[in-house]
């Protein structure tokens, strides 16, 4: 009963990240690198570039905590404007993680998810936070284009956690307890997915649903 319940909260907490369903089980795509940062990277927002284009006001994602701009949710962005916005910014500044991310969302929702894959990469490889996290979730179920390959996902959601990224503390303990996990050798340390709840926590405000989840999950992992 318990593991349903978390199963039940943690899917609705992904819906509200405002990451697409649509184009799910797209296994058979390709060009997927799988490149990440050094272990024990840890990203610097004033590596590149803060300055606002019109791609930051356009498409940047309410719950990405290195935007520049206030967020737009999907239903409010006008794809076409914002992606020409978005490969115009990318031109100018092109090994911005940020915009590369940028441009990736915005080609994913309009159904052209494997036009930005090169995008995507750029962003993962870079460490950004918000990348880590959305990549890592599409690579898991194949959502928008983006290859299917649970470890990947694996490692790309911890990578997320350790950032501090809260989808990131919660998702990657409520996979690794309930099994997604099981056959990737990503690490799956009990001391450290405690921290990633207790991380979390402070980044609640306190929302009930949130904290139901961290509830449930910590009882789960305390089982392991």
């Amino acid at each position: 009963m318990i593991r349903k319940s978390m199963c039940a909260l943690a899917a609705a907490g992904v819906l509200a990240l405002g990451v697409s369903s649509v184009g799910a089980a797209q296994s058979g795509a390709s060009g997927w690198t799988g490149e990440l940062p050094e272990e024990g990277f840890r990203y610097d927002p004033n590596s590149h570039s803060r300055e606002v284009t019109e791609c930051d006001r356009m498409a940047s994602h309410p719950d990405d905590p290195n935007r520049v701009a206030p967020g737009m949710s999907r239903s409010k962005i006008d794809l076409p404007k914002a992606i020409e916005a978005c490969q115009q910014a990318v031109a100018n500044d092109p090994t911005n993680p940020r915009l590369n991310y940028l441009l990736g969302r915005t080609l994913g929702y309009s159904g052209r998810g494997a036009e930005g894959l090169a995008n995507r990469q750029a962003a993962v490889k870079a460490g950004y936070p918000q990348s880590l996290f959305v990549v890592g979730y599409m690579s898991l179920y194949g959502i928008n284009q983006q290859p299917k390959d649970v470890c990947l996902g694996a490692e790309l959601i911890r990578r997320a956690a350790l950032e501090g990224r809260l989808a990131g503390q919660l998702g990657f303990v409520q996979y690794v307890v309930t099994g997604l996990f099981d056959d990737c050798g990503v690490a799956k340390d009990k001391a450290e997915m405690q921290g990633f709840i207790a991380a979390a926590r402070k980044q609640f405000g306190g929302d009930y649903y949130q904290g139901l989840l961290a509830d449930l999950l910590e009882r789960e992992l305390n089982q392991r």
